[in-house]
């Protein structure tokens, strides 16, 4: 599910897409980590940075490229002793809100 305002920018602004995307591209492919070790960490720096849409967008991501429900939550509870406990138990509510979803088709 691409997000409406994600397909706005694309309308309203290709080129500038094109470049974002090749750019993420270019990134994930400057290194040796595999799809599912690549999806892990984007959900760990949205869960850190305490971005809720990344994090769900994220967290679907991280499901496509094969990890696990337990997966995801584990990386939310990772965050606790760096974040804090309340900003984990936020990180958890947004990973399980994902997959529960997912859980639920």
């Amino acid at each position: 599910m691409i997000p409406k305002r994600y397909q706005q920018m694309h309308q309203s602004h290709p080129e500038l897409m094109e470049a974002y995307e090749s750019f993420g591209k270019a990134a994930k492919d400057a290194g040796p980590l595999s799809a599912r070790e690549i999806a892990l960490v984007k959900l760990a720096v949205s869960l850190g940075a305490g971005l809720e849409g990344a994090s769900h967008s994220h967290s679907r991501k991280a499901l496509e490229a094969g990890c696990q429900p337990e997966d995801l939550t584990h990386v939310a509870i990772l965050t606790a002793p760096t974040l804090g406990f309340p900003s984990m138990m936020r990180s958890k509510s947004w990973v399980e809100s994902i997959v529960s979803k997912k859980s639920d088709r």
